[in-house]
């Protein structure tokens, strides 16, 4: 039964539709406002259209995906976390399925299923729904919420919930509206980097490879000369440098990097093999294919599209015979296998990046309730606070967990205001 306590929404986002619908479950009034023509349009081709909901890890692990500021969102996790995100999709008819790497994703593989369940969530709630309204100023009376103008109106409220994303892939809405909004009522903002992003390079003889994945291979990051980071996995070479897994995970310490020093990538191509079964692996090959020209041995260890890129680098000729390969040759064959280096331009544009470094200042919300310690009745969600996790579902997660926190913390502050009053 709704009891007349009005909270707006802003952003039909995860993190705006669970929490729209939180607070309207728990009996406030709520109206979400959506600036796009439909709901959820970033969570529809999130996971290539699949929907990596979460992640199966216990908290403390969970946390770490999120670097520095991973430690903001244990009360969110404690409160609503991965078994209780499953348990509420399953229990509205969306099967889910654990996946390699501990993801969860929809059973059907199709992440409208999410977006359809959401928004039925919200109407079972009764959850007032404006769709194309583009908001223009959150409204305040002594720093305290009493309505958001736009579209030519404005709406009276006692609470207001930002849940407007990023600014990431900007043609679904993130265009960063909510740290405008965040900073005219006083509140910092780190500046919006992109994170989970493809990298450019230096090389030429890249755009050579494009299309190439490579799979258990490990890519190290340098600046300075020391390695910063180290991730095994699965990487993508594409027409300007690389993309994949481990390229995207890494890439948000690499753009907080390259701001202030130039960064290599270094490729093991072998890491599963020591140094030593390595060069014996080597040896074998040449032995056994002694009348062969190296560019032919060499598809023994690489894949075909990488070798005379490879071999030039190692300053060896592709038509020489191996049998014809000194000691000094084959140590830089083997250097190159272990460490083929790129040089990084720097990442590709926020508009190409799965989601967004940098956001609302968090010591200026609170982690217990999602609300800001400046304004009275303001709450945040989702990618527009200063928390960005790898890949594997953490940032939907994080985005569900705090506008499931948002939700309720704005109904229970609206109706203790309300029995005060």
């Amino acid at each position: 039964m709704i009891d007349g306590h009005r909270i707006v929404v802003i952003g039909g986002g995860p993190a705006g539709m669970m929490a729209a619908g939180r607070a309207a479950e728990k009996g406030c009034e709520v109206i979400l406002l959506e600036k796009m023509h439909r709901l959820g349009s970033k969570l529809a081709i999130t996971g290539k259209g699949r929907c990596n909901l979460t992640n199966m890890g216990g908290i403390d692990s969970f946390i770490e995906h999120y670097g520095k500021n991973g430690n903001f969102l244990r009360n969110c996790f404690a409160r609503f976390f991965n078994q209780d995100l499953i348990d509420f999709f399953e229990t509205r008819g969306v099967r889910t399925v654990l996946e390699r790497g501990q993801r969860v994703f929809p059973r059907s593989g199709n992440a409208e299923d999410i977006v359809e369940c959401l928004a039925a969530f919200l109407r079972k709630n009764e959850v007032e729904i404006r769709m194309e309204f583009t908001v223009d100023a959150i409204l305040t009376d002594v720093n305290r919420i009493n309505g958001v103008r736009g579209s030519g109106v404005d709406i009276s409220c006692d609470a207001v919930i930002i849940a407007t994303g990023g600014r990431s892939y900007p043609m679904t809405g993130s265009t960063g509206d909510g740290y405008r909004f965040a900073m005219d009522l006083g509140h910092r903002v780190r500046k919006p980097e992109p994170a989970l992003v493809p990298i450019e390079v230096e090389e030429d003889f890249i755009r050579k490879m494009q299309g190439l994945s490579l799979k258990n291979v490990e890519v190290s990051a340098y600046a300075r000369g020391r390695r910063f980071t180290t991730l095994f996995g699965e990487m993508l070479f594409t027409h300007f440098g690389v993309s994949g897994p481990i390229i995207l995970t890494m890439s948000r310490q690499i753009v907080q990097e390259i701001q202030k020093h130039k960064v290599t990538l270094s490729i093991n191509f072998k890491p599963a093999l020591t140094d030593e079964q390595l060069e014996r692996r080597l040896l074998r090959e040449f032995d056994h294919h002694g009348k062969m020209k190296c560019r032919s041995v060499m598809k023994h260890l690489l894949p075909v599209t990488t070798i005379d890129i490879f071999l030039t680098r190692a300053g060896i000729p592709a038509d020489r015979h191996v049998s014809e390969i000194n000691r000094e040759e084959r140590q830089r064959i083997l250097h190159y296998l272990r460490d083929f280096r790129l040089t990084v331009k720097g990442p590709r544009p926020i508009s190409e990046a799965i989601i967004t470094d940098g956001g609302v200042a968090l010591d200026e919300i609170d982690p217990y309730t999602m609300q800001s310690r400046l304004v009275s009745g303001l709450f945040f969600c989702g990618e527009v606070i200063d928390v960005a996790g790898d890949t594997g579902g953490y940032n939907l997660q994080a985005a569900f967990s705090t506008g499931h926190l948002a939700g309720e913390s704005a109904c229970s502050m609206c109706r203790a205001s309300s029995t005060r009053k």
